[in-house]
């Protein structure tokens, strides 16, 4: 049961990284209008933060599984 359980894991951390990934281009930065109404608006740095920082937490995620999988076991 832990092997479907990590490939869910895994299949969603990298939908977060594609959604942070693609956000900045899905909306015209300089157009409030255009990311006004979405969740974390009517600012900028608060509609980022909603759309791309769960992708950036999965990457932190990724690397520090990697991390511990590679690195020598003392």
């Amino acid at each position: 049961m832990r092997r479907p359980g990590l490939v869910l894991v895994g299949i969603v951390g990298l939908y977060l990284i594609g959604r942070a990934v693609a956000e900045p281009f899905g909306i015209d930065l300089a157009d409030q209008a255009s990311y006004e109404n979405d969740w974390g608006g009517p600012s900028l740095a608060g509609v980022l933060a909603v759309h791309c920082g769960p992708g950036l937490i999965a990457v932190a995620l990724f690397v520090a599984t990697l991390h511990w999988w590679v690195a020598p076991r003392r």
